[in-house]
């Protein structure tokens, strides 16, 4: 079996996934999102080598408290080390453990067949993915991440053809998602999705700051304000409606 690269994990995950959760923290991602609060996951030599025996062992040691849960492999990007989840989700599931996968999708390359038989591996073992879109505009995804959002799109088609359970996150951050003209468009292109089960919009907010000062990097988003309960709440309602939109469309046609 392959080793992966874990930068932590945690016990009792509440926001991972349904139930209570145990949470591997991958390290290692291509992207780097304005707003993201985890820089310390970027570099995988920030990892610990760490066995798929190893990791099962830790979660034996609480399973009996994950009350309606299992295991989430989020990161980082999770997808950098799709072996080692791959292997980590097989042995999971031969003990009939609930998997989540916390991805942005973004490793996915549907003109790649090699890594299609990748996913397609995973995916057999894989009970649930939180996909995280970051930005629904092509250039502006590119500003934000560094990357285009074209083959995280890509990936939620495919996971439709699949028939593979999706909740859907979304950011929102005053003045770059969090405006009605990219929300509402949003929402329009997920209302065609038949996979999608749930969506969670979350505020902005600057708690990763003091990570970025202590590994002597500038905090892109410093003069920028954390958004409210209330503006993620409008935010989820403007996508909706463009949801509502779409499937009414459908519907029609």
């Amino acid at each position: 079996m392959s080793t992966g690269f874990i930068h932590s994990t945690e016990s009792f995950g509440t926001v991972d996934g349904p139930g209570l959760r145990f949470v591997v923290f991958l390290a290692g991602c291509p992207m780097r999102c304005l707003y993201c609060h985890n820089p310390d996951t970027w570099e995988r030599t920030r990892g610990t080598e760490r066995s798929v025996e190893d990791i099962l062992e830790e979660y034996d040691g609480v399973k009996t408290l994950l009350r309606g849960g299992g295991i989430t492999c989020t990161g980082g990007e999770p997808l950098m080390q799709i072996a080692f989840v791959t292997e980590l989700f097989e042995a999971a599931k031969e003990r009939g453990i609930h998997t989540c996968l916390d991805t942005s999708g973004i490793t996915f390359d549907p003109k790649d067949s090699g890594k299609l038989a990748k996913f397609d591996r995973l995916l057999e073992v894989t009970d649930l993915i939180l996909l995280d879109i970051k930005h629904i505009d092509p250039e502006e995804h590119r500003k934000l991440t560094g990357h285009s959002n074209e083959n995280v799109l890509a990936f939620l088609q495919y996971l439709d053809t699949k028939g593979q359970d999706v909740w859907i996150r979304h950011v929102v951050v005053p003045g770059l998602t969090l405006e009605d003209r990219w929300l509402y468009p949003l929402g329009e292109f997920l209302g065609g999705f038949r996979n999608i089960k749930a969506l969670d919009v979350l505020p902005y907010h600057n708690m990763g700051a003091v990570k970025y000062e202590a590994l002597g990097l500038e905090y892109p988003l410093k003069d920028t304000a954390p958004a409210t309960k209330e503006e993620a709440l409008h935010a989820r309602s403007v996508i909706l409606a463009g949801m509502k939109s779409t499937r009414q469309k459908i519907m029609k046609s």
